[in-house]
């Protein structure tokens, strides 16, 4: 399906300093609000104890939070609703080694008399084994961005992998602004949805720059710019199609698959925009900034394809025995 006109080419990079400078100020204005409002970390990378309390009528918060923190070891406790008025969760920073394992039994006790109510989850971990996973996730993230230079500066040229990368910075402050910016819980779950969004975005990155690729081997034209406007133009149809397709899917878990699973499909909406954003205006032109040069790309592989080919020859010779 073609949403496009192929042979009507876009000048996308016409307006690359335009995107650049946008670009810029999101990534400053998501570190800022990371940096000021601070990312709030769940019970998996924090510790803590989570107890979620489904209530038979809308739950009385103000009278759970009475009964909570009246007790000394819960004071420091938070009520929240949960996805419908009926449902609430109880935040406790404090783990098992401190609260003992009764927590839910507690909880049922001191919630006595506020209404006809079930405890239908309790999540607690240490706050060692918290610090230990959040070390751990920034960790896994560095690797990726690490493991993902290194495969595209083989498979293209270390212009295209470092430009790459930085779409894939890109994208993740993005994306860790926005969830700063509406304080969602941080927990494993929203780190495999940053894990996602890189390798979503690097996927669309990876297309365009096979069609750049292409497109400088079989072009006449030595004009970079020119030669990434035909290309992206050529991938515009399917990007857009995955990219939509994949909007509306995770918009879907967004409105209607529950508040469990709210900030996952939330940055998973972040990812798959500001990915498919950053593939065609953001990782294409910084080939340029980096300085790429077309010709001397193509005197490259020319040279590659010529040392190939004296080796197909002198194996034949050999296998020929006339070598």
């Amino acid at each position: 399906m073609e949403f496009f006109k192929s042979h009507k080419i876009h000048d996308f990079m016409g307006k690359s300093k335009m995107f650049i400078a946008f670009s810029a100020f999101l990534i400053l204005a998501s570190w800022a609000l990371v940096f000021t409002k601070g990312l709030n970390y769940g019970i998996d990378f924090s510790g803590g104890t989570l107890v979620q309390v489904k209530y038979d009528t809308p739950a009385p918060i103000n009278k759970i939070r009475d009964a909570v923190t009246k007790v000394d070891k819960y004071s420091s406790a938070s009520v929240t609703e949960f996805g419908a008025p009926e449902e609430v969760i109880i935040k406790i920073p404090t783990s098992t080694t401190s609260v003992g394992s009764d927590i839910g039994d507690e909880i049922k006790v001191l919630l006595n008399g506020t209404g006809d109510f079930e405890v239908r989850r309790v999540d607690m971990v240490g706050p060692k084994v918290g610090s230990e996973l959040r070390e751990k996730g920034l960790m896994a993230m560095l690797l990726s961005i690490v493991a993902i230079l290194i495969y595209i500066a083989f498979r293209f040229e270390w212009r295209f992998g470092v430009a790459s990368v930085f779409a894939l910075v890109h994208d993740v402050s993005i994306a860790l602004g926005m969830i700063a910016l509406f304080q969602i819980d941080v927990n494993l779950d929203i780190l495999a949805a940053i894990l996602t969004i890189m390798g979503y975005s690097l996927n669309d990155t990876i297309i365009v720059f096979d069609r750049i690729r292409e497109g400088i081997r079989e072009s006449k034209i030595f004009d970079l710019f020119q030669i990434i406007n035909e290309s992206i133009t050529k991938t515009l149809s399917r990007t857009t199609l995955t990219s939509l397709t994949t909007f509306f899917v995770v918009l879907t878990l967004y409105l209607f698959g529950g508040e469990i699973i709210s900030g996952f499909s939330f940055t998973m909406l972040v990812g798959v925009v500001v990915g498919t954003y950053s593939s065609i205006f953001i990782a294409s032109p910084f080939l340029k900034w980096l300085g790429f040069d077309v010709e001397g790309y193509k005197t490259n592989e020319a040279r590659k394809e010529k040392l190939r080919i004296e080796k197909e020859k002198m194996r034949a010779q050999y296998e020929g025995g006339t070598l």
